[in-house]
């Protein structure tokens, strides 16, 4: 149990140390390095990306099965697949921070059913798990896309460029799962799994919750910006620096973040 404790409290640390977003470091070394920096990227993308890994985590959780596990994760694939390759040939956008925060929502979802709330609390059987994977691997996707859209695609190779983030995306994948399946299926062996399955699963649907208020609030803050007391250009400042997880770099830019949230606060 300490070391599924363990596991989601590393996956929430993430929440502070990753803001799921690309930097400038890694445009630039696209630029430089070709198809081959994007499968890297596109796989760093996954192992670093906790929205991602705590909706696989929750459905890898009650799978005992070998061909369960490829059966479902199959139609995650699948569906992030098409959703990431399409939406960006055909240049689709959203706002990623509500594309994220549904995604946040497929978090607490997966926790909610792995709680058996559908009967316990609206009466109702679950939804067809298999399609409401499919579905959420479709959204996923899209995800996925807005951010590799971020990045200076351009037109030559396009397709290539695609395919290689999409294919570091499930190198990524399969090394995030193997951890997950090891780690859950030495916890299954113990009498402790069913005692706080509870727990962890009321735990992921809580680290669901607060990825989807980041995710608003960030929304919030981008597309309302003149509404807070910050200047509009030192908030962007501030949420790119998050986005990129680093400092903005300057003595004085420290000073603008600190007057800044010094603002945000309530007045004595």
């Amino acid at each position: 149990m300490k070391y599924v404790l363990i596991f989601l409290v590393l996956l929430l640390a993430t929440l502070t140390a990753s803001a799921h977003g690309i930097s400038d470091a890694d445009k630039q070394g696209i630029l430089d390095g070709g198809n081959w920096e994007y499968l890297k990227l596109g796989a760093a993308h996954m192992l670093t990306g906790y929205d991602h890994l705590l909706f696989l985590f929750g459905v890898m959780f009650f799978l005992t099965r070998f061909t369960d596990i490829v059966k479902f994760i199959t139609a995650f694939t699948l569906g992030h697949c098409v959703t990431l390759i399409f939406a960006t040939l055909l240049r689709i956008k959203a706002d990623y921070y509500l594309v994220d925060a549904v995604i946040a929502m497929t978090v607490c979802y997966k926790a909610f059913d792995n709680l058996d709330g559908f009967k316990k609390y609206i009466g109702v059987a679950p939804p067809n798990l298999l399609g409401a994977v499919t579905l959420f691997g479709l959204i996923h996707g899209f995800g996925l896309s807005t951010r590799l859209q971020q990045l200076p695609l351009g037109q030559e190779g396009l397709v290539l460029r695609i395919l290689s983030f999409n294919l570091g995306v499930e190198v990524g994948q399969i090394v995030a799962l193997s951890g997950m399946w090891i780690l859950l299926a030495g916890w299954r062996r113990t009498a402790s799994f069913m005692k706080f399955s509870k727990v962890a699963n009321a735990a992921l649907m809580c680290a669901g919750v607060l990825l989807l208020l980041m995710q608003l609030h960030g929304y919030q803050h981008t597309r309302f910006s003149d509404e807070f007391p910050i200047n509009k250009d030192e908030h962007f400042q501030i949420h790119e620096a998050m986005e990129d997880n680093r400092d903005i770099g300057t003595e004085d830019g420290d000073d603008k973040e600190m007057k800044a949230t010094d603002n945000l606060l309530p007045k004595q």
